[in-house]
């Protein structure tokens, strides 16, 4: 019945038993671990385990585990679990509301707060409901009725542009943070070191997370709300563009959520939780997930012929003529996953860097020395030695999944295109023919010509989708 991000254990006194349990999802961190004498440990941080437990792993979401009974279940038993096809009709309205009181939900609190916001469709979203709320909510004149938001990124960066014009347009006190790639590249270590993954994907996004939740905190606030789960609920990602059917798409969208423990929401707990900040994420409500889930993956299918891009389910719950949640090409703005939204240059700095630390002949040799999800690129090597300095156990390296990934895709949808084999880049920018900023040395100059068809997008997208890729700083 618990509704809520939560890891904890109960003890009972009068014998000694305890249960420990984790949210649905797993957007509060726990780990579990054993000791040679026979302990079992639990702990929110691997780092606290690593020293005492002979064995640890990540505790699964939406499991128990009962001292009496000696094992784990699992308790949350949603029907999208079972990965078969649900039939329930696209209803708009449905899921505007289900989200509104998502979010209202988690504005219950007695601290200040604000909104991450990157000027992506998620987050402006959250922001616009908000705002909304705090517009006829006592919580507004508590704290005064202007909502603050956060954004950060590289100078003249994607989000940093867009989350000003959102913020302009809701009115919000607005921060704008920026960060270079030096200081970025200096965060590192202790970023791996907080966030305790070699993810490639996820260090990439959490390092501009962290420098963010540290100018955050220090401004007051306590707690965010954020924009992470949409991608994988709707099929957001741009590699959902290749999906070949219904079918693959509804049992990829079920893969990212089940493993959404490893991925965003540890980046997103930790990086916040590093420096005293929380994080919640209304689009992981329960009920929410229950809606969008049970919809037909038909409609969230990408159809350029009738003009859907990707989360149009979404954008077109919030697309309202008379009261605009947001302006149209914010509303229908491209998928920009963080860490490219903060400035494609981080990315492309991050290889360089890693690139003059690792050699070559440390990649001819990399599947001796990591027999366990071996590292393919220079970038991946290089956090896999800052990871393995401060967590050699083999039980920790064993809590990072591993395989094959092409803009944010699972092993399994790296299938969907033959093309992705070659270039296995968690980048949206991997997404080729898809992205607008595509990588250039693989991409052609200008968009996809079937990404141009003006059959193939909504009027108010064609024009932004016929930009060339050169206006962006790849």
């Amino acid at each position: 019945m618990l509704d809520g991000m939560f890891s904890f254990v109960l003890l009972d006194t009068r014998d000694k038993s305890f249960i420990a349990a984790r949210d649905a999802i797993g957007i509060c961190p726990l780990y579990m671990g054993w000791g040679l004498d026979g302990s079992v440990w639990f702990s929110s941080e691997m780092k606290a385990l690593s020293d005492d437990c002979e064995r640890f792993i990540s505790f699964p979401p939406g499991h128990l585990y009962s001292s009496k009974a000696g094992g784990l279940r699992r308790w949350y038993n949603p029907p999208w679990f079972s990965e078969s096809i649900p039939s329930t009709p696209y209803d708009p309205v449905l899921i505007r509301e289900s989200f509104e009181k998502a979010v209202i939900k988690r504005l219950m609190t007695d601290v200040p707060f604000g909104v991450l916001l990157s000027g992506g469709l998620d987050s402006s979203l959250v922001a616009s409901v908000v705002s909304r709320h705090l517009a006829e909510a006592k919580v507004a004149r508590q704290w005064g009725n202007q909502l603050h938001t956060f954004c950060i990124g590289l100078k003249g960066s994607p989000d940093l542009k867009a989350a000003k014009e959102v913020a302009d347009y809701l009115g919000t006190v607005h921060h704008e943070l920026h960060f270079t790639v030096q200081e970025g590249i200096d965060a590192l270590e202790e970023v791996i070191y907080h966030i305790e993954t070699y993810d490639v994907t996820t260090i990439r996004a959490s390092t501009p997370m962290f420098l963010m939740s540290r100018k955050i905190k220090s401004l007051g606030v306590k707690m965010v709300l954020s924009g992470e789960g949409s991608d994988e609920i709707f099929g957001g990602y741009l590699y959902f563009h290749k999906a070949p059917n219904k079918k693959e798409l509804h049992e990829e969208t079920c893969r990212k959520i089940k493993a959404l423990h490893l991925y965003d929401c540890l980046r997103a707990n930790k990086a916040t939780s590093a420096w005293g900040l929380e994080a919640r994420v209304p689009f992981l409500d329960k009920s929410f997930i229950n809606v969008a889930m049970d919809l037909d993956p038909e409609c969230k299918m990408i159809r350029r012929d009738l003009g859907r891009i990707e989360k149009w389910v979404l954008r077109n719950a919030f697309d309202d003529e008379e009261k605009p949640y947001l302006p149209k090409h914010i509303l229908y703005r491209q998928k920009e996953q963080f860490s490219d939204g903060v400035g494609y240059s981080w990315i492309d700095g991050l290889k360089d860097h890693a690139n003059a630390h690792v050699s070559d002949s440390m990649m001819t040799n990399a599947s001796f020395v990591y027999p366990d999800n071996t590292p393919t690129t220079k970038e991946a090597y290089y956090y896999r030695t800052v990871f393995e300095k401060f967590y050699p156990k083999n039980a920790a390296r064993l809590t990072v999944p591993g395989g094959p990934s092409v803009a944010c895709s699972t092993a399994k949808a790296v299938e969907w295109d033959t093309a992705w084999s070659k270039l296995l880049d968690p980048s949206g920018r991997a997404a080729l023919g898809v992205h607008d900023a595509a990588y250039k040395e693989k991409a052609p100059a200008s968009v996809d010509p079937a990404v141009d068809d003006v059959s193939c997008s909504p009027a108010h997208d064609v024009k932004r989708l016929k930009t060339a890729v050169s206006a962006a700083a790849v």
